[in-house]
Formats: structure tokens, sequence, C-alpha cells
């Protein structure tokens, strides 16, 4: 299945610097287990996809549009 990228380049590095940070605070217990949510940040930016903006039709890929 593939799906048309609408993450952009900056989008995706704060998807991973977020995801990342949340991560590392659940895994050192900060906020426990909410954190986890930050490996759905990183899926979302190795894939270039989010399926938040596409139900939204937002998207920040320039070379999409």
């Amino acid at each position: 299945m593939q799906f048309t990228s609408n993450v952009g380049s900056a989008d995706r590095i704060l998807r991973l610097i977020l995801g990342g940070v949340l991560i590392l605070l659940a895994l050192t217990g900060t906020i426990g287990v909410w954190g986890w949510l930050g490996a759905v940040f990183v899926v979302t930016a190795f894939i270039k996809f989010c399926p938040i903006y596409a139900m939204l039709g937002l998207c920040t890929n320039k070379k999409a549009g």
C-alpha cells in the first residue's frame, strides 16, 4: 500500500525530535505511558505520511502540492 507523502522535511525533523524526547521521557518514567505516543511521531516521520493530515486535507510537503 502506498500513500502520497504529506509530511515535509521540516515537519519530519520536528516529529523525530518530539517523538524521541517523548520516548526518552517514557523510558525514564518522567511522563509515564503517554510518552510512548512519541513512537507515532517517529513512525510518521519515517514513512512521510500522517493519516490525520490526510483526513484534514493538510500537507506540509511542498513537493507534493
